[in-house]
């Protein structure tokens, strides 16, 4: 780090937790953040402003004015731009020394598996199930973390799986691909603003920790919260030793 980096980054110097050290591997650090939208906002916005190194941010979506009660990144002046050039724009100006390659086109399997490979972590962003088995598939395969949230009217959650550990879960031993579920999207459902961003800065603040230490005490765990009642619980999610996806890991 350079006399400015270390002025800049003082506060997280400070910490035990993360030093000199832990500083140095966050700025050498690269995230997978899958989705630019209510909860990848928070996220870009913390891992760029603590000192990630690179953010790959892929989101196909255009800036809506509707999103704008809780996408932070994102402004008028851009509406109808693509939401990954939209917050390729905004992290320069939070933090120059952060690298963002934006994907701009709705990403599948295939693009997933190079993606992931390529990073340190990924960070699950989407509101889709689709999207979001498709990049546990490609975390597994990868052997990369994977910090998944959700947000939906006044609901949340956020959990890591981590496959590089043995007994750590992947999503789809928390929620199997063939389990009938009903998509709940915040255009049909509603969703509190500043909701979205306490998941976001909660899945930041994990991504931080496997960046900086190498691993996340959230791993097997769910944390549910209800912002209406303020109340957080801690569920254990266990490994499926018969999981299709998971079960054969390499």
């Amino acid at each position: 780090m350079d006399d400015r980096q270390l002025l800049r980054y003082s506060r997280h110097i400070l910490l035990s937790e993360i030093g000199i050290a832990g500083q140095e591997r966050i700025l050498a650090g690269h995230v997978l953040i899958v989705g630019a939208g209510g909860l990848g906002s928070p996220v870009a916005t913390y891992l760029a402003s603590a000192g990630v190194g690179r953010l790959t941010i892929c989101d196909g979506d255009a800036v809506d004015l509707t999103n704008l009660q809780r996408q932070i990144l994102h402004r008028e002046s851009r509406i109808g731009m693509n939401k990954a050039l939209s917050a390729q724009i905004a992290i320069a100006d939070i933090n120059p020394d952060c690298r963002v390659t934006p994907v701009t086109a709705r990403v599948g399997a295939e693009d997933l598996a190079a993606l992931a490979a390529a990073a340190d972590l990924v960070v699950e962003a989407s509101d889709n199930f689709a999207t979001r088995h498709a990049v546990n598939r490609a975390c597994v395969a990868a052997g990369k973390p994977l910090v998944s949230g959700a947000a939906i009217r006044t609901a949340g959650q956020i959990a890591v799986y981590d496959t590089s550990d043995d007994a750590s879960p992947c999503y789809a031993c928390l929620l199997p691909e063939d389990t009938p579920a009903e998509e709940e999207r915040c255009a049909t459902m509603g969703v509190l603003a500043p909701l979205t961003g306490t998941i976001g800065a909660m899945q930041a603040t994990e991504a931080l920790h496997l960046l900086a230490s190498g691993r996340s005490d959230l791993t097997g765990r769910l944390l549910l919260y209800d912002a209406m009642s303020a109340e957080w619980h801690s569920v254990p999610v266990p490994r499926n030793p018969a999981c299709p996806v998971c079960a054969a890991r390499p």
